[in-house]
């Protein structure tokens, strides 16, 4: 009965939505951007040192502080308006939460779901705009993002329906910016597409399409279209003071720019501008106090963890979602750039510009996958080639009466002195949150654009030429490998070519050019000297957004560390001091922010019952082992030091102590197997990560993580 409940008042939310979204798609669209602001910009970019300057002597209509996705949004907006812009980011462009994320571009399937079922208006017109974002950022950078399908397997012959009607909503919102339509598979079909899923009671499957996309790269990429219309933009620059003028008739004191500092460099000075935005993601409330130290907090921070695992997990070219895990989140179990990504969770937790995976968190989401999963693949804790964690800015309104409960979208606030913040919201919805944004500015301070926004079907930073086999002229034109060749069109768009004159030989007959900073991804040495065109300051800028090596494996990150410090210095000039430190700040970002350390820690939680004596043997063996002084062996090396054992016992030996790559042993997994033949079958990862998380409390949709 509860259920036939159920599905009338989806009938009944169906019907409404229905109607709405007909009355939505008879509204005209938005006019197209001028020429203006829409050609293709050509010439190098201003260097960091000659922004500074700007910033430093010229007053500006807008200072945004902030670089994510919104703070780079807003600055884009508002030049394209024809504001003087400047914008200022602490960190590197994205380094907080905004490449943090679950990589999609969504309107959010259970804020659907919770709509239909409540009739919620609000939440309908929540996923209705992220709809139509989702679909002009697929239209505005085409090369970093892409329609991508995903799976919701069935495993109960009612919910068949029931979730393909509210899947179908999801396609009949978006209306003609659908990306394409859902369908049911039957079981045959399902494990067609994804074979690695558990068939038991298995009895269909739903595909839905969403988008994905380079979320580090695109915040890069909208970043430098906003310097390429005129903002002033300065990474590694933190704002300490926000300074004030004297109110008109001895009003309230007005905010008129910030007290900045070069990170890099110490130096302070002050921006000044007519019109300042908080666009601080999780540190909102820290420029609000500094506009007003009495103001109450607004800000409920909440980390959300992924993880990265091997291509094999996953098809190249599906996903999977879980709507519906042990404690309410919802889980993503995504392909992207030829590895995994599984998450997101959600914890409260503290502000902080380092948040670090926790164990628990890691375990969670391994439980969670292998639920989905065929029990003949073994998910196991080794596997997690990275982790990360993301602070999701959740918001409460100031706005409002009532502060205390959290809002469900973003909030936009204009305190008394002036200063506007921008909060909440989610990646997909940047554009029309700094649309909003300088909306609000604009009224709030008298600013005079020279138009209205202009940033619906703006192109960014790459997609004016770009053109789906522009990777081809890489390889014939250029004799670039075509793994390379797709890598850098899909990454730099039309600027591919920018990237590939600073490319080193080979000495190869074929690829002929395109030297790799490490053999197994397509990542360029040329790509290092580029990001430094790009404002890359620091070694962490470079492996973790400007390449993605950290978030993809960080032992390999680690590995091509020492090249990447090497180019850098020689771009940038550093001595062998600074070399050091950037070096060692690098493989503090590796250990704490990108899981190293966590992941170390798992595999030593296995107890070694190895006397000093033993332990010092086996420690001398394996330097004999490791010829190279790589820190590992392989697999081979040990089965030929094994090799009175069955190969199916090593492979058992390696599923407990949990290796940390793929075909490697280092000394602590060599240390582990050496105890474990001694004492016998070891109780290892696999069994705590069993019961990990039995206690969790479910989570509500509103902080249910990346499907909202």
């Amino acid at each position: 009965m509860s259920t036939l409940l159920r599905v009338t008042s989806a009938g009944c939310g169906v019907l409404a939505v229905g109607v709405l979204a007909a009355r939505k798609s008879r509204r005209r669209p938005p006019p197209s951007p001028a020429a203006d602001v829409q050609r293709r910009f050509h010439g190098p970019l201003p260097t960091r040192a000659e922004q500074l300057e700007r910033l430093r002597s010229e007053q500006f209509d807008v200072l945004v502080v902030g670089g994510g996705a919104t703070g780079a949004g807003c600055a884009l907006d508002a030049a394209s308006r024809g504001l003087s812009t400047a914008m200022i980011e602490m960190d590197d462009f994205g380094s907080g939460t905004s490449s943090r994320s679950t990589k999609l571009l969504h309107g959010g399937v259970r804020y659907l779901q919770k709509a239909i079922m409540n009739l919620d208006l609000e939440q309908y017109r929540m996923v209705r705009e992220a709809l139509n974002e989702r679909a002009n950022l697929l239209e505005i950078a085409p090369h970093l993002s892409y329609p991508l399908p995903i799976m919701l397997p069935v495993y109960k012959w009612w919910q068949l329906p029931y979730f393909y009607a509210g899947i179908k909503m999801y396609d009949i919102v978006a209306g003609s910016k659908c990306l394409k339509s859902s369908y049911i598979l039957s079981k045959r079909s399902a494990l067609e597409l994804f074979p690695m899923l558990k068939t038991d009671a298995l009895v269909g499957a739903i595909v839905y399409y969403d988008g994905q996309h380079n979320d580090a790269r695109m915040n890069t990429a909208i970043a430098i279209t906003a310097v390429r219309l005129g903002a002033s933009v300065a990474n590694h620059c933190r704002a300490v003071e926000l300074l004030k003028e004297p109110g008109e008739k001895g009003g309230e004191p007005r905010v008129c720019g910030a007290i900045c500092e070069d990170v890099l460099t110490g130096e302070r000075f002050s921006v000044r501008a007519r019109c300042v935005i908080n666009a601080t993601g999780p540190f909102t409330d820290s420029l609000r106090q500094m506009d007003d130290p009495k103001l109450k907090e607004i800000c409920a921070p909440s980390a959300g963890v992924h993880v990265v695992l091997p291509g094999y997990y996953s098809p190249d070219s599906m996903g999977l979602l879980d709507p519906s895990t042990s404690d309410g989140r919802v889980i993503f179990f995504l392909p992207w750039m030829k590895h995994t990504i599984a998450g997101t969770t959600d914890s409260p937790c503290e502000v902080t510009p380092n948040p670090t995976p926790s164990e628990e968190d890691i375990a969670f989401i391994l439980g969670e996958v292998r639920n989905y999963l065929s029990p003949e693949i073994e998910v196991r804790r080794g596997d997690v080639l990275s982790a990360w964690s993301g602070i999701r800015p959740l918001v409460s309104d100031p706005n409002q009466p009532d502060t205390q409960s959290i809002a469900r979208n973003h909030i936009v606030h204009v305190s008394p002195s002036g200063l506007v913040t921008i909060a909440g919201g989610k990646w997909t919805t940047y554009r029309s949150m700094a649309e909003e944004t300088i909306d609000t500015a604009v009224r709030a301070t008298g600013l005079k654009p020279s138009s209205g926004c202009r940033t619906q079907g703006l192109l960014l930073e790459g997609a004016h030429d770009w053109t789906p086999n522009m990777y081809i002229r890489l390889v014939q034109d250029m004799g670039f490998d075509p793994e390379v060749a797709k890598h850098l069109a899909d990454t730099y768009g039309d600027r591919a070519f920018a990237v590939a004159k600073l490319a080193a030989l080979t000495g190869k007959a074929f690829p002929t050019v395109g030297k790799r900073l490490e053999e197994e991804f397509p990542y360029l040495e040329a790509e290092v000297r580029y990001a430094v065109k790009e404002y890359a300051a620091t070694a962490v800028d470079v492996i973790g957004r400007r390449l993605r090596l950290a978030f993809l494996n960080n032992v390999v990150a680690e590995q091509v560390l020492p090249r990447v410090v090497e180019i850098m210095a020689e771009e940038l000039g550093w001595n062998a001091a600074e070399k050091q430190r950037q070096h060692e700040q690098a493989l503090t970002f590796l250990r704490t922010e990108m899981g190293q350390m966590v992941n170390q820690e798992s595999r030593l939680q296995v107890p070694i019952s190895l006397t000093v004596r033993e332990v010092q043997a086996y420690t001398r063996r394996f330097q004999e082992l490791d010829r190279e002084k790589k820190g590992f062996i392989t697999v081979n090396d040990l089965r030929q030091e094994l090799e009175d054992m069955p190969g199916a016992h090593i492979h058992n030996m390696l599923s407990e102590a949990d290796p940390a790559h793929h075909g490697c042993v280092d000394l602590a997994t060599y240390m582990q197997i050496m105890a474990g033949l001694k004492r016998g079958t070891p109780r290892g990862t696999r069994a705590r990560q069993k019961d990990a998380g039995s206690d969790n409390v479910r989570i509500p949709v509103e902080r249910s993580g990346g499907g909202v």
